[in-house]
């Protein structure tokens, strides 16, 4: 950067003393990169946080209101979010110097644009995410100052570079601790463990409705790529967790069908395989709010063993059944209306599964499938999980 501009910063004395002197250098540009590169390492971190160069560098932040010095802004925010990754001190005078406040200061006015700068978005969020891990305190100032509608703007801003620190800052104010993957630890907590599925799910996207003589009708819910997304990381998450469940070589090298490309086929393709492994955990139970209920038997008093059943009764036989068929049989089940295609390759033994999973170890279950007669021979051979 020419010094011919940086000599037009309106930057108070101490400040830029402080950081010329700490970092052993001509300018502020080169000031910050070396604190980027000494915050680093550990025992220089340290010896930063007795020279108060956190608060120098967030003084230098609130002096930086201009477009004209994002480069310097990122570069503060690099060496904040460096000083920050460890070290108590370094943390307090963060929050002492009301850190949160100025960092969405600079995320808001240079960020959170037409043409948002996800850099410096990516590295706030990094920076708030090194800094909320410090103890609760720290947690609740984030908390307090980004909920609800900070991390909402944040989160529209589309980056897979951005949505895991957000997902780590969210996290580690709602759960203590330090761990990966950020964004299945979130979604694991509130839609698996926690209660919010539902309203997740459907606030995806809206029921479409038109308007006609002021009566608003609700035309028929179609789902979207996203709703479809959000089933395939959960189904993610609970086949990860599954760790005791012996896996057959079959299974493990089978060919993953989904996604299709078409979010409601993809929905219900999901939306199998998450209740294959919900009915593979013989050991789950619900939670204590809601009473030590098996999961599997309240899903079976929902009645899907028998909607489970229906479906496998109105598909098309499978094609091995088929070439054992006669050619009477191949024209009459072609001229029936009732049987389907399967809408995606494996639904067939997706469905099986769940019913196998719910049947294993439960004489109840097993006999109520025996009281609606289905075969399962007919219907697919399966290596169930």
């Amino acid at each position: 950067m020419d010094d011919k501009f940086v000599s037009e910063l309106s930057v108070p004395e101490n400040v830029t003393k402080t950081l010329l002197l700490v970092s052993n250098s001509a300018s502020l540009e080169k000031a910050l990169e070396k604190l980027i590169e000494i915050a680093k390492v550990p025992d220089r971190r340290f010896d930063l946080s007795t020279k108060s160069v956190v608060t120098a560098v967030l003084q230098l932040c609130r002096s930086l209101s201009s477009p004209s010095w994002r480069y310097l802004l990122l570069l503060s925010l690099k060496a904040l979010r460096n000083m920050c990754a460890g070290g108590i001190r370094n943390q307090n005078a963060f929050l002492e110097q009301r850190g949160v406040e100025t960092v969405m200061d600079v995320i808001t006015s240079v960020g959170l644009t037409i043409d948002p700068d996800c850099e410096i978005i990516r590295v706030g969020v990094q920076l708030l995410g090194n800094y909320s891990v410090a103890g609760r305190e720290h947690q609740c100032d984030v908390w307090y100052q980004l909920f609800p509608h900070s991390f909402l703007k944040i989160a529209g801003v589309r980056s897979r570079e951005i949505c895991d620190p957000l997902c780590m800052v969210i996290y580690t104010c709602c759960e203590v601790g330090l761990r990966e993957d950020w964004l299945k630890l979130l979604l694991s907590k509130i839609c698996i463990e926690g209660s919010y599925f539902s309203s997740i799910f459907f606030k995806l996207h809206s029921h479409p409705c038109v308007e006609n003589n002021d009566i608003i009708t609700h035309l028929a819910y179609q789902f979207v790529s996203e709703q479809a997304h959000l089933l395939s990381i959960l189904s993610e998450i609970l086949n990860e967790q599954l760790e005791h469940i012996v896996v057959s070589h079959v299974f493990a090298l089978r060919k993953d069908d989904l996604p299709t490309g078409s979010a409601p086929i993809d929905v219900l393709g999901y939306s199998l395989v998450i209740l294959r492994d919900i009915c593979a955990c013989g050991h789950l139970a619900s939670s204590k709010e809601e009473g030590p209920k098996d999961v599997v038997d309240i899903l079976v008093s929902c009645v899907h063993i028998e909607l489970l059943l229906d479906l496998l009764r109105n598909l098309e036989p499978p094609t091995r059944i088929r070439k054992a068929m006669t050619q009477d049989q191949i024209k009459e089940a072609a001229t029936s209306s009732s049987l389907r295609c399967c809408p995606y390759k494996g639904f067939r033994r997706d469905i099986v599964a769940v019913l196998g999973n719910c049947a294993y170890r439960r004489r109840h279950i097993q006999d109520e499938i025996r009281d609606k007669k289905w075969d399962p021979f007919t219907a697919t051979t399966v290596c169930y999980r």
